[in-house]
């Protein structure tokens, strides 16, 4: 059958088979690479720890957790094991009325996100967009300003997270 999607038939990849495979094969080298405007750090801790390791760090930065999200977590209430995986939601208020004041639109993109996962070797990594690359598309010089305050605070805080 999915040869025949493809349309593979007699042997031939027929031009439209072709194209739907390039598609795909380009989806698939997609889906596992995060986008260059990612920071990867990978850290020597395991995942659980690194997690603490963030939230302690978020609160010495003066900064607040404000949700959590984990699809691993909820697998295994389900009874269902996947590498560890989290998203850690962090913004403070002074921020977010400063964001508003200069883009209400932008408010889509707060709490900002660092998201941890797990690797095979037993290992944790955090991924994350910074500040400036979030807002930069709404083009306020006040937001681009505030984003720029929370570039370092967001690398140090990942920084210390990831420490020895």
């Amino acid at each position: 059958m999915l040869f025949g999607m493809l349309g593979l038939s007699g042997g031939g990849l027929s031009r439209a088979g072709l194209i739907m495979a390039l598609c795909l094969s380009a989806l698939a080298t997609s889906a596992s690479a995060a986008p260059p405007a990612v920071i990867t750090t990978s850290s020597g801790h395991g995942f659980d720890a690194l997690v603490t390791r963030l939230e302690a760090a978020i609160g010495q930065h003066n900064m607040g957790l404000v949700a959590q999200a984990s699809a691993s977590r909820g697998a295994a209430s389900r009874g269902v094991k996947i590498l560890g995986n989290a998203v850690l939601m962090v913004f403070r208020n002074d921020y977010a009325v400063r964001m508003l004041a200069a883009s209400v639109p932008a408010g889509i993109e707060a709490p900002l996100r660092l998201y941890v996962t797990e690797q095979p070797d037993g290992t944790a990594q955090v991924h994350y967009a910074a500040p400036s690359v979030v807002f930069a598309p709404y083009g306020s010089a006040a937001l681009d300003a505030m984003a720029r305050e929370l570039d370092p605070i967001f690398a140090q805080i990942v920084a210390d997270a990831v420490a020895p």
